[in-house]
């Protein structure tokens, strides 16, 4: 079996913010259909959005209904990843316990309230 592309897909009430979201944060377009809208990155499709008008959010971290996938992102600068990611929507779910560690992550929630993480990893200086 060949598999020409994978995607995440999300379910949201409201396709453009979702869409839009995801296409600002991967650095990609929103190719639209009615009730479908793929974000593309280089060419390729990344991030599927299906509209359900009924959408709730998760409640995360345990509540009901219960998160049942989530996205981690590692990024290089998280300072500059974490103010672009609120500009675009994003509200904090779980603030890191040290931004200044290494190895740490922060948990956010898209504008459908979809949780995804901002990880990061800092070399050493090796002396």
């Amino acid at each position: 079996m060949r598999i020409n592309h994978q995607v995440v897909v999300f379910d949201a009430a409201d396709l453009a913010a979702e869409s839009s979201f995801w296409a600002e944060v991967l650095g990609g377009t929103v190719d639209a259909e009615d009730d479908w809208h793929m974000v593309i990155v280089e060419g390729a499709p990344r991030v599927g959005v299906q509209l359900a008008p009924n959408h709730v959010p998760p409640d995360w971290p345990d509540g009901t209904p219960p998160q049942q996938i989530h996205i981690d992102l590692w990024v290089e600068d998280f300072g500059a990843a974490h103010d672009r990611v609120m500009s675009l929507g994003a509200k904090v779910l779980k603030p890191a316990d040290d931004v200044d560690s290494v190895d740490n992550f922060q948990v956010y929630a898209d504008p459908a309230g979809h949780p995804f993480c901002l990880c990061w990893v800092q070399r050493r200086e090796e002396g």
